[in-house]
């Protein structure tokens, strides 16, 4: 069993053209959030934080005989006994679902013949399947079910479409070299 925030690497040949997740993202940021320079000095960003804190903690306190400072010592309140509670048989439904797409969407070889299974039409069932599995539990899920059955249907649909697009293609250029 994959671990929940691994990502699937699918690698696709799909008549010499070789489709590859993960991809370079020019939208890739990296932020330096220590508190120095590398001279020693502070970061404006770290001086804007304490300020930020210093002002939090100059808020004036309720005195202690207040009604309202008790509720704020009080601990977090539990969530509702009602609210959605996570169930792992539900997330191993979702990831057994995605695996058999992504399987025949290539990526993992036929262990007969050693080549990828691509079958864009179970694919597409198999995604339909999660959509619709997603819009009959909305409301019902934990968010952490939310969050895993949201990210899998969006690789998988952002797969199906890059294998779509290389078959068209594939075919476009087919039908020109039999024309040639």
């Amino acid at each position: 069993m994959a671990h929940p925030n691994a990502k699937l690497i699918f690698d696709i040949h799909v008549e010499g053209q070789t489709l590859s997740e993960p991809r370079h993202d020019d939208s890739f940021k990296v932020i330096d959030r220590r508190p120095f320079t590398a001279e020693g000095e502070r970061r404006p960003e770290a001086i804007e934080e304490a300020d930020r804190e210093s002002r939090l903690e100059a808020v004036p306190t309720l005195s202690k005989t207040s009604p309202e400072t008790s509720k704020s010592t009080a601990p977090a309140p539990a969530p509702p006994a009602d609210a959605p509670q996570r169930i792992p048989a539900f997330e191993n439904l979702i990831r057994m679902l995605g695996s058999n797409a992504a399987m025949v969407l290539g990526a993992y070889a036929d262990p007969r013949t050693g080549q990828p299974v691509i079958d864009p039409e179970a694919a597409r069932e198999l995604i339909d399947m999660l959509d619709a599995l997603r819009e009959k539990t909305r409301g019902n899920l934990a968010p952490e079910e939310d969050d895993v059955l949201l990210d899998l249907l969006g690789k998988l649909k952002m797969t199906y479409l890059e294998i779509n697009q290389a078959i068209a293609k594939q075919a476009t250029q087919a039908k020109a070299k039999a024309r040639s």
